[in-house]
């Protein structure tokens, strides 16, 4: 079953992108004229810097212990030139490919719950879809303001938020209980065979209404809202609210970035050296954070998103 789900997903994924190859040169021109800043620079300046940054981003994603779309689209909009309805595309397709590296193995160790997930990501992709579609509709400037604020308040709840390893649910509630929202998985640490169900389900799916809308409307990877609703709402287990989560991911993410795709709003010289630098830095971030302090790291990347947060809210006004 996992792989099938994997080769269906991924399938899914890489047709997406391969229709946005397959689109005329002259068409990719004209985006690519719109999407990328005019400047007397060569045409592969933009994509190597962005290549490089995002290699640098993708390595303070894992040692922060966050996703890298929560992080490419508040700092690439604040600090590159390029126009915000382009950063969200890439910035989804960011979040999706992690998703998809990750989500089949999470499966296999159970770490990744398929009862928990599907009606959830139900739930969250088709309110992204209409968050994508309201996202491009909205004036530039009006987005770039709710980007800001809702940046800011992810930094704080980052800061303020304390997950529970195992929280303690006493008894599983009617909706979770017709859901099958439970199971068992093997704790290495311990080893032992941990069993878990959720309870408070129904406000956990009402708020999964807004965290879809959120992600489709911004581009951002919803790994940020998804924990804390799943561990400290609901009661999962971390580990389990972590890896359904990042499996969440590659269903809600990709109903968003077929909006994106449809609109025109993925460019391969944004999405392709941003996928390839995140990608590449994970892989050292994963080897660095053996030796590194991931709690400094942490509070640094809460800085980031402040000062990055503030600076897409300054500049939706008009002001920075």
């Amino acid at each position: 079953m996992v792989r099938r789900l994997r080769a269906r997903v991924g399938v899914f994924f890489w047709v997406a992108l391969a229709g946005v190859m397959a689109t005329p040169a002259w068409a990719l021109a004209s985006e690519a004229q719109a999407a990328l800043p005019e400047a007397n620079k060569p045409w592969w300046f933009w994509p190597v810097v962005l290549l490089f940054f995002c290699f640098i981003l993708g390595i303070i994603a894992v040692l922060a212990g966050v996703g890298g779309g929560v992080l490419y689209v508040p700092l690439v909009s604040g600090f590159f030139p390029f126009h915000l309805d382009f950063v969200r595309g890439a910035g989804l397709l960011v979040a999706l490919a992690g998703a998809l590296a990750a989500g089949p193995g999470l499966l296999r160790r159970n770490l990744a719950n398929l009862r928990l997930a599907l009606p959830v990501a139900l739930i969250a992709s088709v309110c992204a879809i209409a968050g994508a579609f309201l996202g491009l509709a909205l004036p530039t400037n009006v987005v770039q303001i709710c980007l800001g604020a809702t940046i800011v308040f992810i930094a704080i709840l980052l800061a303020a938020s304390k997950n529970v390893e195992r929280p303690q649910v006493k008894a599983q509630d009617a909706v979770g209980r017709a859901l099958g929202m439970n199971g068992v998985y093997y704790e290495e640490s311990t080893r032992e065979v941990v069993e878990w169900k959720t309870h408070r389900t129904l406000p956990g799916l009402i708020l999964f209404i807004l965290i879809g809308i959120m992600a489709g409307m911004f581009g951002l990877g919803a790994g940020w809202a998804n924990v804390p609703v799943l561990n400290l709402l609901m009661g999962a287990p971390l580990k389990v609210a972590v890896g359904t989560s990042k499996f969440l991911l590659s269903i809600t993410d990709t109903s968003a970035a077929w909006v994106y795709l449809n609109k025109g709003c993925v460019i391969p010289l944004m999405a392709i050296p941003s996928i390839v630098g995140l990608m590449l830095g994970s892989f050292v971030g994963v080897r660095i954070l053996a030796v590194a302090k991931p709690k400094v790291i942490r509070y640094l990347v809460i800085g980031v998103l402040l000062f990055s947060g503030i600076k897409a809210l300054l500049k939706g006004l008009g002001i920075g």
